[in-house]
């Protein structure tokens, strides 16, 4: 048993390496440790999904922790969802109005090993892979971890835990048997399966390179976001059972069939439909709430493993790397105060969580079904041009979820329920952007709607 104590970070997905880079930059020794083989090394996947939606909320968080540059030149802007209809047409709906209200694709894999390679390299972070976690005593910080190499059980006392192991965290399961402490999880009744849009002859994208596209159709969707090589990634979600699910699709011929009738204009780009769909499995979905994220001064969970939430409002790695940005930020007020930090983080981190986790849920009603909606696409315009007339007062509340990190997650639930009732009644009976009332908006939108801090 090593007689250094040192802060000890448990899984080195993309939450654990940012973290550890403020840890470092805070003059703590950091270990992070992590049950997979380093994926700079071996050929391994990198999670659930091959590229994620990196938003403003991640970025700042980047940027904060001088790690965006090193990410930079693999970031594909997406201006807005590009809309399938069944019958082939397809329509732009951008993500916000003013320049740089954008979101990017970007490879889970490449910023995982990046912010690795920036840890170990400029930071002196150490890690150490294929050690899964064995036990954990929280009073004490002592640690067991099977090493993969030769099966050798590695034990370590730590002076904290910091737990970023993902949804099925060890550490935070380990919690759950203190008195106090509460953690569910909700399993959502849909699963996903990703396949590949392959590049053209000359590297390119073959439908456009410069969005999220989204085939809806009701209970279930199709999305595709865009890869730097010309390719994208591909992703079914779908009931898990029911007449229309994954549970129907088990053989090439209802695969085939379920394609060409939902998604007639995507079958010329998936040559391989059939071996691709049966080679990749079905991924689970959830949510996580937990509370408190934290025990004593001694642990505390950050990320999917405190807080997983569905994809639907591309917010899970956003929302972890916010963790690690607003934890810095927490122990500069607390002065290193490591016992109030931790409580100031379940504390306000909890509202936030949460919010962002029903707000993901409501996402996935709106990207299968409400994108098509004529109500819907009314009132989206009218939120452009609510916010246009009152900048002080309305902004959309994806914009708030997606461009702006100074608004909490939980102010812009809060808020975005307001504007909806707002919409709702402005709409009501109209066909057309022409047809509101302006001046009682403005009247609805100064009653009910305090200046945005």
């Amino acid at each position: 048993m090593s007689d250094q104590k040192e802060l000890v970070i448990v899984g080195a997905g993309l939450a654990g390496p940012l973290l550890s880079i403020y840890m470092a930059k805070r003059g703590h020794k950091v270990s992070v440790y992590e049950l997979r083989a380093d994926m700079r090394k071996s050929d391994i996947p990198a999670g659930r999904s091959i590229n994620l939606a990196l938003a403003e909320r991640g970025i700042n968080a980047l940027r904060e922790a001088g790690a965006l540059s090193v990410i930079e030149d693999q970031l594909i802007t997406m201006r807005g969802r590009m809309i399938h209809e069944h019958d082939g047409s397809q329509h732009l709906q951008p993500y916000g109005q003013k320049e740089g209200e954008v979101i990017y694709s970007v490879s889970r894999g490449e910023l995982n090993k990046r912010l690795m390679d920036l840890a170990e390299q400029e930071h002196g972070v150490e890690f150490h892979f294929d050690h899964r976690l064995c036990s954990l005593s929280p009073e004490s910080c002592e640690m067991e971890f099977k090493r993969s190499e030769d099966n050798d059980i590695v034990r370590i006392t730590a002076e904290r835990v910091m737990a970023t192991d993902g949804g099925g965290s060890v550490v935070r399961r380990t919690m759950s048997d203190y008195s106090g402490y509460d953690s569910r999880e909700e399993i959502l009744p849909h699963a996903y399966k990703e396949l590949r849009i392959s590049a053209d002859e000359n590297g390119k994208h073959r439908i456009d390179g410069n969005s999220l596209h989204i085939w809806p159709r009701g209970g279930f969707m199709l999305i595709a976001l865009p890869n730097p090589g010309g390719d994208f990634t591909v992703t079914l979600f779908l009931p898990s059972e029911g007449p229309i699910s994954f549970v129907e699709l088990d053989g090439p011929e209802e695969v085939r069939f379920f394609f060409q009738s939902q998604f007639p204009s995507v079958i010329p780009l998936l040559p391989d439909l059939e071996k691709d769909f049966f080679a990749n499995p079905a991924g689970e979905l959830g949510t996580i709430r937990s509370y408190p994220y934290h025990y004593k001064d001694k642990i505390l969970l950050l990320g999917d493993a405190a807080h997983a939430v569905v994809p639907f409002h591309g917010q899970g790695m956003n929302c972890a790397f916010e963790d690690c940005l607003e934890l810095d930020r927490i122990l500069d007020q607390c002065g290193d105060n490591w016992s109030t930090a931790f409580a100031s983080f379940s504390e306000q981190r909890k509202p936030n969580c949460d919010a962002i986790a029903d707000m993901a849920l409501e996402n996935y009603l709106e990207m299968r079904d409400s994108v098509t909606d004529p109500i819907f696409l009314l009132q989206k315009k009218l939120a452009f041009e609510l916010e246009n007339k009152f900048p002080e007062l309305f902004i959309p509340r994806y914009s708030m979820v997606m461009f702006h990190h100074e608004i909490p997650y939980s102010k812009a639930q809060e808020r975005g329920e307001i504007q909806f009732e707002i919409l709702r009644a402005l709409t009501a009976g109209k066909k057309s952007l022409d047809e509101v009332d302006f001046e009682h908006a403005g009247k609805l939108v100064s009653e009910k709607l305090e200046p945005i801090e």
